[in-house]
């Protein structure tokens, strides 16, 4: 049995990171695993279900609020989110493979390795979740965890598009909400120059008008 971990919201501007850890034999998983990326929606959410019942799965949310200290960044905050999610399912004696989110991928396995409690042997690559299928399978869980989470955003907010900040909804979504409440939404990342952008325009905006 090998265990595999990927992370799912690195990149946007709204909302928790997730990642998610799978343990189990790579023979075990259902056809069709691979990168969340190339998978349609629906059929990740199928899939995810099939992995929680043939593996264990442990998950870990890096909210806004850690992401938004000034005290780490998001190489640290990924590295805590992989070290996080395989604490839940680690046994001393388990290896498995890591998608490293680094440009030094051994540097990143070194350091999700020394944040586990468990004696694990970690293997960090690259693309991982494209050629080691366990790796796939944490991908599909974490960004199905993800996808629930926007979908909360979007029940309380309204439309909030994808949260990146190259969607065009998320930016209006932001935009919007600083215009009618004078502030950013406790979802965004006010970390994030999209947020410094937006605040930046609004003021403008304001003194156009004055």
């Amino acid at each position: 049995m090998r265990f595999g971990v990927d992370e799912a919201g690195k990149g946007p501007v709204l909302g928790s990171m997730f990642a998610a850890a799978v343990h189990c034999e790579p023979s075990a998983l259902p056809d069709g695993v691979g990168d969340s990326k190339g998978i349609k929606p629906a059929r990740r959410e199928e899939l995810a279900a099939e992995i929680r019942e043939l593996a264990t799965v442990g998950v870990a949310e890096i909210p806004v609020e850690r992401i938004d200290d000034p005290e780490t960044d998001m190489n640290t905050l990924t590295v805590a989110a992989h070290a996080e999610a395989l604490g839940e399912v680690a046994a001393d004696g388990q290896v498995g493979t890591v998608d490293a989110g680094d440009a030094n991928a051994g540097r990143f396995g070194e350091r999700v390795a020394s944040r586990v409690d468990a004696d694990v042997r970690i293997t960090a690559e690259h693309q991982a979740d494209e050629s080691d299928t366990v790796v796939g399978a944490a991908s599909i869980v974490a960004k199905v965890e993800r996808d629930a989470h926007v979908e909360r955003l979007a029940a309380e907010h309204g439309e909030v598009g994808s949260g990146y900040p190259s969607d065009p909804t998320t930016r209006t979504f932001l935009r919007e909400y600083v215009a009618d409440y004078g502030e950013l939404p406790t979802c965004a990342r006010t970390s994030w120059s999209t947020c410094d952008d937006v605040l930046a325009a609004a003021e403008q905006s304001g003194l156009d008008d004055f």
